[in-house]
Parts: C-alpha cells; sequence; structure tokens
C-alpha cells in the first residue's frame, strides 16, 4: 500500500510529454507538489490529491492536504472541487453530510471555495474515500520553482515531523495508545490536526513574503525521508540532514515507543520544507517566531553527486527512502 516506488514513478512521468503550445509551466514531474500552467498575467496552479489512510474528519484532510501543495508553490488556494466516494454498506445522510460540513469548515478557514465537484456511492468500498482537487493561482514573478535550490541553501522545518501522522494513529490506534500512555496523551495528539494543525499555507506564504525562497516541499507520505528524497531529486542537489537538530513531537515520540515505528517515515503533513538561501535564513525563522510558528534548520543543499546523507552525532551515513509509510504497516 502506498505510493508506487519512486524508479516505476519517475518512468512513468517520463512518458509524459508536455507540448510547447499546451501552456504547461510545470507538468508532470517526479518530486513537483502541483502542475502550473500560465494564464496569462498570472499562473494557475493545480493539485489533486486523495484522502486514504483514515476515514475521520477526511473532509478536512482533503481541502487541506491538497491546498498544501498550491501553497509550496508560492500560490494561494483559491478554489476546491471533491469527488467524494461513499461506501455501498453504511452511506447514510448523516456521513454526507459530516463530510461536506468538514470540507466547508476547511475552505472557510483557508478562504478556498468549493465550486464543484461529484458525489456517489460505490461498489467494492469498505470507508468513504474524498478525491480533492484544489486551484490556486500566483503572480509570474513569485513562482517557487525546486530547480532554483543552489549548494550551500539552509533548509528549515516547520512544526515538527508527524504531524498528520501522530493524528491518525491517536484516531486508528487509540485502544492500545490509551492503555499505554494514557487517555490524556492521546486526546493531545488527537487535536494535533488542528492545533498546529496540518495546513502549511500560512507559513508558506509567509516564507516567499520574508526570504529569498528556492522551493518548499510538505513530506507527506512516506515522511520527512520521503520528503527529503523528492526535494533532493526535483532540484537535481544533493542534501544534508542533521538528524538531532529535527523537532519530533512529544507525542509522536512516545506513540513511536508503544508502537515501533519510525518517526522519520510517517506521514507528515503539517511540516513544511523550506529550501533558503542563507542571506535571509535569518528574517524568514523571525516571521515564523512572530507568527508563533516553531521552525529549525535542519540541514544544507550540496552538490548532487554528493547525494543524501542524514547526519547524527557527527557521523554521516546515506539517507535510506523506506519501502512504504509506517502509517501503511501499521494500519
Amino acid at each position: 500500500m502506498g505510493k508506487l516506488p519512486p524508479q516505476v514513478l519517475e518512468a512513468l512521468l517520463a512518458g509524459c510529454p508536455v507540448p510547447k503550445s499546451s501552456g504547461v509551466i510545470i507538468g508532470p514531474r517526479f518530486g513537483e507538489d502541483a502542475a502550473v500552467i500560465d494564464f496569462g498575467r498570472k499562473y494557475l496552479v493545480a493539485k489533486t490529491d486523495p484522502i486514504t489512510f483514515t476515514a475521520e474528519r477526511i473532509g478536512w484532510y482533503a481541502v487541506n492536504i491538497n491546498a498544501n501543495d498550491v501553497a509550496t508553490l508560492g500560490a494561494r488556494p483559491r478554489w476546491f472541487l471533491a469527488t467524494l466516494l461513499l461506501p455501498e454498506t453504511g452511506a447514510t445522510r448523516a456521513l454526507a453530510r459530516s463530510i461536506f460540513q468538514d470540507a466547508l469548515r476547511a475552505c472557510q478557514a483557508l478562504g478556498v471555495t468549493l465550486c464543484g465537484g461529484h458525489t456517489e456511492i460505490t461498489s467494492g468500498l469498505t470507508r468513504p474515500i474524498v478525491v480533492g482537487q484544489m486551484l490556486g493561482e500566483v503572480e509570474r514573478a513569485k513562482l517557487v520553482r525546486k530547480e532554483e535550490q543552489q549548494p550551500g541553501d539552509l533548509v528549515i522545518l516547520t512544526k515538527g515531523i508527524a504531524v498528520e501522522g501522530t493524528a491518525i494513529l491517536a484516531r486508528e490506534k487509540a485502544g492500545p495508545l490509551t492503555r499505554k500512555l494514557g487517555d490524556a496523551t492521546v486526546r493531545r495528539a488527537r487535536r494535533l490536526l488542528f492545533h498546529p494543525g496540518i495546513s502549511v499555507v500560512r507559513e508558506a506564504l509567509l516564507a516567499v513574503k520574508h526570504g529569498e525562497i528556492h522551493a518548499m516541499h510538505d513530506p507527506t507520505e512516506g515522511g520527512l525521508l520521503s520528503g527529503i528524497y523528492e526535494l533532493a531529486r526535483a532540484g537535481n542537489v544533493g542534501l544534508r540532514v542533521w538528524k538531532e537538530k529535527v523537532p519530533v513531537l512529544p507525542e509522536t515520540r512516545a506513540f513511536a515507543r508503544v508502537l515501533g515505528f519510525d518517526p522519520f517515515a510517517v506521514i507528515a503533513s503539517g511540516a513544511l520544507l523550506v529550501v533558503v538561501s542563507p542571506r535571509t535564513t535569518a528574517a524568514v525563522l523571525r516571521a515564523f517566531a512572530r507568527h508563533k510558528i516553531t521552525a529549525a534548520v535542519i540541514g544544507e543543499t550540496c552538490l548532487g553527486n554528493e547525494g543524501l546523507k542524514l547526519v547524527e552525532g557527527g557521523r554521516a551515513r546515506p539517507l535510506r527512502v523506506p519501502a512504504r509509510d509506517e502509517i501503511a504497516r501499521l494500519l
């Protein structure tokens, strides 16, 4: 379960030519978060992503996950569409209403308009699935492109890794976690979905306002390790990550001890990777601090032939991309 292996996906994407006449600025490419289309004065940014790891609060997830990928290109999310598939057994008016209300609340929080979609009851499903589509726009000069990364850039991570994964596990593994850690810890982890939340739109827009940003990426499925790999591949650079500097939420550490998983390989929406010029790193960190967004410098870019390294205790070792997200294994 989970994403296709990187080499399989890269081969498939390589067979998707984009005609020059199409107006596509960024098309199907490994490590890119969304497509970009030339619409004259501005670029249209388009993203689609499903919610499959959980069946709870999927309307909220669908809006925020898709909005995040639009924002990582420096764009403001504006319009949302959704395809809602309900299972043949268990589809009720209350379920449909709950998903719709969740999506609407998430849209309102981001200033996004829910402008269309499709809904049906589908055979062969055991739980509801939402496939979201988010559209946004950005001024041409403000588009953030991952190929702008340069050796010596610094990498900032906001909030901490595995915000989304921890919130999912608090819902899906509540029984064993409550028995080991107590109800208060599990309830606190469930609230991570909203506080600090899985949206990175605010910090992405703050970053482009205050710094010279060469790339942004939200680590999702496969966690920070997969996110770093995707970021580096898209920019054709190497990356060194200082493991001790990566913020890990205390609830995540506690869950990892009980369930036995690697926090660096758990779905991590809620964190934002920002590749910034060293000249403006301090300004970006100050902007985050003023808005009470936790952030830390966790690494730096290097030449592509130096590869990906995880530095721990002063020793560097190759960064290994997980074969699948830890959530897929645990659930």
